[in-house]
């Protein structure tokens, strides 16, 4: 079972943890020999998830959205960022240099030809901008590939 995620990043601390929660129990129900996670690995859902997917025996496959990618996540994150990338299976890049809205979109829809399911952490709103979690549903429904919203019940963005 091939699975990406999307999700909205900059979640309150007491999202997190049902977040992360609700990714676990996700997952618990595949098998570790079958399961491939596949993720941008941002900070947030995409590195939970990552986690999550490894922490089970599954195996972690990587999306690059652009080149400068990396430089634009959150200096903090670098490290989670650093450890996941490098215990990825498999690097697939989408071959941009800037990490703008229009990468991270190309990102994610190269992420969503490579699964079987998408799990988003979604709060049913439009997206706030273009490229955002809202768009990458959209888009995995329009292409037909199955998602599964994982949102706690009663939750705020904040």
């Amino acid at each position: 079972m091939r699975i990406g995620i999307t999700g909205h990043r900059g979640l309150p601390d007491h999202v997190e943890g049902r977040v992360r929660l609700a990714l676990a129990e996700a997952v618990k129900g595949c098998r570790p020999s079958d399961l491939v996670g596949v993720s941008c690995i941002a900070d947030g859902p995409d590195a939970w998830f990552a986690q999550t997917v490894l922490d089970h025996g599954g195996r972690l496959e990587v999306v690059v959205p652009a080149e400068a990618y990396r430089d634009g996540l959150p200096d903090w994150h670098h490290e989670v960022y650093d450890h996941l990338f490098h215990r990825a299976s498999d690097i697939h890049r989408t071959g941009l240099a800037e990490s703008d809205a229009q990468a991270h979109m190309v990102g994610s829809e190269l992420l969503v030809g490579l699964v079987d399911e998408v799990f988003a952490v979604w709060d049913g709103q439009p997206a706030r901008g273009y490229g955002g979690t809202a768009d990458v549903v959209a888009y995995a429904r329009r292409t037909g590939v199955p998602v599964r919203v994982l949102w706690p019940e009663g939750a705020t963005r904040g």
